[in-house]
């Protein structure tokens, strides 16, 4: 059996265990390569070094300072990127009502742009900026003309590299300024879950809701790395309902499966919405 009919093979499979039941959706990366976004992990991801930790955003100024540089570098790439065919396929499922909803790892915001409406961004979004004392939100658009205002000379420079969450590594930040707070003057975020944060409380309940009203899991796109996905993946199989798994490579949850895919998630979540709930 040739890889294609392989592939065309699981895809039947992973349809035949979704059809006819509600399916909650956990994604990753994985899903947002396809349109540009590296992931962090799997064949041909970059490896970083040093990670933006909240203990290093809060304590460290010099930190702080080449994060928004290079997080605004970033955002303003990350602004022209498209939803692709995978994204586009569960919008389509949801539609049906295949879909009952996505809980996605990803900051980027494609599933609602390609037409997903019940998305839980469990890691947050680079759409809106908080602020870590009086709690206000800023839409992020409203902050990154107010940070081109006071640092004008900072320019989006051609061939520009970017980070799986949106960023880029400045070449320099000598004399910017980070924007404080328009309404206490207290320091700003992105509304993100930096590595060592927990998710909150409230979106992780949203998530186990939606894992409740559904009767299957279909996971794409993630290596299940991150300690949320897995707490995701744990609340079904608490349930007992099927998980169907879409990913290249191996991960922590292969085991877990009632059926694992080993293909790119655009070609297999357009091949499932060929055939699920049509």
């Amino acid at each position: 059996m040739d890889t294609t009919a392989e592939l065309e093979d699981q895809i039947d499979e992973a349809a035949a265990v979704l059809e006819s039941r509600r399916t909650a959706v956990l994604t990753g990366a994985g899903i947002s390569t396809d349109s540009g976004i590296p992931a962090y992990r799997g064949a041909g991801s970059r490896t970083r070094a040093n990670p933006m930790t909240i203990q290093t955003y809060l304590g460290d100024e010099a930190a702080r300072r080449r994060y928004w540089v290079g997080g605004h570098l970033g955002w303003r790439t990350f602004t022209s990127v498209q939803p692709n065919a995978g994204h586009r396929a569960l919008a389509v499922m949801e539609r049906r009502g295949a879909v009952s909803g996505v809980v996605t790892q990803n900051v980027d915001g494609l599933h609602l742009g390609a037409g997903s409406t019940r998305v839980v961004e469990i890691h947050g979004t680079m759409r809106r900026v908080l602020c870590l004392d009086c709690r206000q939100i800023f839409d992020r658009r409203d902050i990154g003309a107010r940070l081109e205002e006071l640092n004008p000379w900072i320019t989006v420079p051609e061939n520009i590299v970017m980070n799986p969450d949106g960023d880029v590594a400045p070449e320099s930040t000598d004399g910017f300024i980070v924007p404080p707070c328009t309404v206490c003057g207290g320091m700003l975020k992105p509304d993100v879950v930096f590595f060592g944060e927990y998710v909150p409380a409230d979106r992780f309940r949203i998530s186990e809701s939606l894992v409740r009203a559904s009767d299957a899991l279909l996971v794409a796109g993630t290596s299940l790395t991150v300690n949320s996905g897995v707490r995701v993946i744990e609340r079904a199989r608490r349930r007992g309902i099927p998980i169907v798994l879409v990913n290249r490579e191996p991960t922590r949850a292969d085991a877990w499966a009632d059926v694992v895919v080993r293909g790119g998630t655009s070609e297999v979540l357009s091949g499932l919405a060929a055939r699920v709930g049509g």
